[in-house]
């Protein structure tokens, strides 16, 4: 089959396309044909730090067919449309079929297509868990999302209205009139306005993108607010992995997180993009030959929304 595979002696980027051999899925494992993947932070951010898959394959958001399945497979059949996330069982996305245990897929459905729903996985359960799990938003709370452009971002402000909050997007100028048109109900142009320095208090500040100061974002907290570190530059991550818990002073909450891979989730997100709740922003795609072209260009940080690699038009 066709893959694109991590070779750390490769040049320019360590990335390559070619040949390898195809899996045969294992008694407790699917085998599936991939018509789409997306691509993450989690991608070229675990390349950077040298986390190489076992089978030097990158691409955890995954949409495609099942052609076959293990003897102990019970939820899925041959013709199966799914999606998955392969985050936490080996990735191995990008590439003409992957196997995967039943546990890390859905059915996908119908009226979705492969794009969208390989768009959905890392990217919207990291901002549902965000909003939901670790800030706990209600009805009318004040959310700042900074990074409202990108592919967490997009999905952030979404939920965030089907949650009834009143949402702040901060993002470049090229991304206000998107935010926007997802329900933000305000936008900060952060090339022409530092909103570290507003007094307006929000209940809950996402920090998906930028290198702002972590006692920035406290001070801009209201008394019981949460602030959650999602993204942002590494040396950012690390600060509020070290100083979140010493700076959690009072009432005021400074966490991160790591988002984690679940099935349920995944199911209510499909529910959502079913219903036309959410909808993927999806800048561009790439053949999987362009994978590595794909992968610099989200590395950027400069994408509108989701990368995605298609296999095969749905």
């Amino acid at each position: 089959m066709k893959a694109v595979v991590y070779d750390k002696k490769a040049r320019p980027d360590k990335l390559v396309y070619g040949d390898v051999e195809k899996p045969v899925p294992g008694e407790n494992e699917v085998l599936i044909k991939i018509h789409s993947v997306s691509l993450n932070a989690a991608d070229y951010r675990s390349m950077k730090m040298g986390i190489i898959p076992k089978r030097k394959i990158f691409g955890a958001d995954i949409a495609g067919r099942i052609e076959s399945v293990g003897q102990n497979i019970s939820l899925f059949k041959p013709g199966d449309e799914v999606v998955g996330d392969l985050a936490n069982y080996g990735f191995g996305g990008m590439a003409e079929y992957v196997t995967a245990p039943e546990i890390a897929l859905i059915i996908k459905p119908g009226t979705v297509s492969f794009d969208e729903a390989a768009a959905i996985p890392i990217a919207a359960q990291t901002a549902l868990q965000a909003l939901r799990d670790k800030s706990r938003i209600q009805k009318g709370h004040n959310v700042l999302i900074v990074g409202s452009g990108g592919g967490v971002g997009t999905f952030a402000v979404q939920l965030a209205k089907y949650f009834e909050a009143e949402v702040t997007g901060v993002c470049s100028s090229k991304n206000v009139q998107q935010t926007l048109s997802l329900g933000a109900d305000h936008v900060i142009d952060y090339t022409k306005e530092n909103f570290t320095k507003s007094s307006k208090r929000y209940n809950i500040i996402l920090g998906i993108n930028g290198n702002y100061p972590l006692l920035a974002y406290r001070k801009m907290l209201s008394r019981d607010g949460t602030f959650v570190m999602i993204g942002g530059s590494l040396s950012q991550i690390f600060k509020s992995l070290l100083f979140g818990r010493l700076i959690s002073l009072g009432s005021k909450r400074m966490k991160s997180l790591s988002a984690k891979a679940n099935r349920n989730d995944l199911k209510f997100l499909a529910g959502l993009l079913e219903k036309g709740v959410i909808k993927p922003v999806i800048e561009r795609r790439y053949p999987l030959e362009k994978a590595s072209e794909a992968m610099d260009y989200l590395s950027k940080g400069h994408a509108k929304g989701k990368v995605v690699i298609q296999l095969k038009s749905p």
